[in-house]
């Protein structure tokens, strides 16, 4: 079977095309666009526990937990603890939000071009074909 006919790889082929523009774009922050998409995700639900947020992202908790090591070693994210001294609780460093707060215009500029490139009948195709998955 061709490969262009495996719906698996077409689909991880332009993911990560799409990707590479989000990361091109962030690149001047230090971030890539699994690391500022996981900033966003803390930020709307901050204070929010590490299992939580594997469940929100549809992540598996080891996953989000190592990822969530390295934006605390960058300063963007501070891991504490919850009522259950177990339990990891992430928030937003005051560097975490400065870089969402200039990647946003960042991030808008990708999906601008993108949405460009496609027109909006085809972006709109494309949203509703993907949620079907």
């Amino acid at each position: 079977m061709p490969s262009e006919t495996c719906h698996c790889i077409v689909l991880r082929q332009a993911s990560r095309k799409v990707s590479s523009y989000y990361d091109e774009a962030l690149a001047p922050l230090g971030v890539n666009i699994g690391q500022f998409s996981l900033l966003r995700s803390i930020n709307r639900l901050e204070p929010i526990s590490l299992t939580e947020l594997a469940g929100k992202v549809e992540l598996d908790r080891s996953t989000v937990g190592r990822n969530t090591k390295v934006l605390e070693r960058m300063g963007l994210v501070a891991i504490g603890h919850g009522e259950d001294q177990r339990e990891a609780m992430l928030t937003l460093t005051e560097k975490g939000r400065r870089v969402l707060e200039e990647g946003a215009p960042l991030w808008d500029s990708v999906q601008e071009n993108i949405e460009v490139r496609l027109g909006p009948e085809k972006t709109k195709q494309l949203l509703e074909l993907l949620r079907e998955l």
